[in-house]
């Protein structure tokens, strides 16, 4: 990681910055892979899963047996982990729902707004270095209790063509309806446009690659709803003298392991835990499986040290973290000053692990400063929210002169008309 050391506030904008890359190139390729499969659909699908993932796939289609036989390729306990994050995802975003509250604005004028499931949605898994099955359950289960009736999902193939066996043992456990073994952006498009062999859908969810997230953008200007923008993972960690330094590690390196485009981000009072924090990167680094795509990302990360604790609020609250790791002092105190992140995990015993897989939260959250406007997914993500009035015709007197002077006012005169037309009747 690179420290520094008590910048300026005029340079924090640009030290801030996340990894750039030549967005124009980037889209003109993905416009290509989108327009392909609009125009060609499951015969430019096969085109690309051959040509990016090195797969031959005739049917993407998962079968009924496939998902029978999953479950047996994992271990007891391994399904019972699985279970116990359904349980307490569930738990978590069941509150979330919200009944109906008619609403007498004026004697005979009643309005009321309904949570309306969205019909059909898709969601994207990503696969590649890492079947991210956790993201199943973040999505499948507030999709479920939105009441959506057709939960699509794809993701990536292995080389033998094929869904990680949990990916499948997940997606059935929490009421996906179909699965498809299509990734990158080919799946985007097949959700947003429909082929032969996959419907079109609404809305769009899950997290993926630049190239993914790409796609999602130029699919929304085309009138398909996305969840947000939400590109490679990143953390922050806000850190005094009473973190634990392998403890900070340990989470900064847990993101970085994500992708060598993921960022990691330690903002700290202590020039000592941020030397003690590299020292334990190192040292965890040489254990990991992952070590070279932790290493790449780390190249893109930072150690920041400010002077006092309402610099570091400040300076996290500009960067809007999809995951925020408050290890400090008074870390609900400080909490009630941060503005703009993801998701925030309290004190030296909230890893970001706890939220990535099985304490309640939801995982799927804004990156690249999004967090400023965006929210992360939940049972709302799935839902849409339609507003209903009924007058009685004592409520339409009482309202009516409030509306023919308004109508007037803006010069509409069959809307002050569809009043008055009552009133004479």
């Amino acid at each position: 990681m690179n420290t520094y050391l008590y910048p300026d506030k005029k340079d924090w904008k640009q030290l801030l910055q996340r990894p750039a890359f030549d967005s124009t190139s980037l889209q003109q390729k993905v416009k290509i892979v989108l327009n392909d499969v609009k125009v060609n659909g499951d015969a430019a699908i096969k085109k690309y899963t051959q040509e990016f993932d090195g797969v031959v796939i005739e049917d993407f289609s998962v079968s009924e047996n496939e998902i029978n036989e999953a479950a047996a390729y994992l271990s007891n306990e391994l399904k019972q982990a699985i279970e116990q994050a359904v349980k307490n995802i569930r738990l978590f975003h069941e509150k979330q729902k919200t009944e109906f509250e008619l609403v007498e604005t004026m004697p005979g004028v009643k309005c009321w707004r309904k949570s309306m499931g969205i019909e059909k949605v898709g969601l994207y898994i990503p696969g590649g270095t890492a079947p991210l099955f956790s993201t199943i359950l973040m999505l499948g289960i507030p999709a479920n209790i939105a009441g959506c009736k057709e939960i699509i999902l794809c993701s990536p193939p292995d080389k033998n063509g094929q869904l990680h066996p949990a990916i499948l043992y997940t997606a059935q456990l929490v009421g996906v309806t179909k699965m498809y073994k299509i990734g990158g952006v080919q799946a985007i498009a097949a959700m947003a446009f429909g082929t032969e062999t996959i419907s079109q859908v609404y809305k769009i969810f899950g997290p993926g690659n630049q190239y993914v997230t790409c796609a999602k953008q130029l699919i929304q200007q085309e009138g398909i709803a996305i969840d947000m923008p939400a590109g490679p993972s990143e953390v922050c960690i806000l850190a005094d003298d009473s973190a634990n330094a392998n403890y900070v590690a340990a989470d900064l390196l847990s993101q970085a392991e994500h992708g060598v485009d993921s960022q990691v981000l330690l903002v700290s009072l202590s020039e000592q835990l941020v030397d003690e924090v590299n020292d334990a990167i190192h040292q965890q680094l040489e254990k990991l499986s992952r070590k070279d795509i932790a290493e790449k990302a780390l190249q893109n990360s930072k150690a920041i040290i400010v002077k006092n604790m309402d610099d570091a609020i400040e300076l996290v609250n500009e960067y809007a973290a999809e995951h925020l790791i408050i290890s400090c002092n008074n870390d609900e105190v400080v909490t009630e000053k941060i503005m703009n992140a993801g998701s925030v995990f309290l004190g030296n015993y909230s890893p970001e692990s706890a939220g990535d897989y099985a304490s309640g939260t939801n995982h799927t959250l804004p990156t690249n400063g999004f967090a400023k406007a965006y929210s992360g997914v939940s049972v709302d993500s799935f839902v849409k929210k339609i507003t209903y009035q009924k007058l009685t015709q004592q409520g339409l007197q009482n309202i009516a002169v409030t509306v023919e002077l308004m109508a007037a006012a803006e010069g509409l005169d069959a809307h002050k008309n569809a009043v008055s037309i009552r009133l004479k009747s």
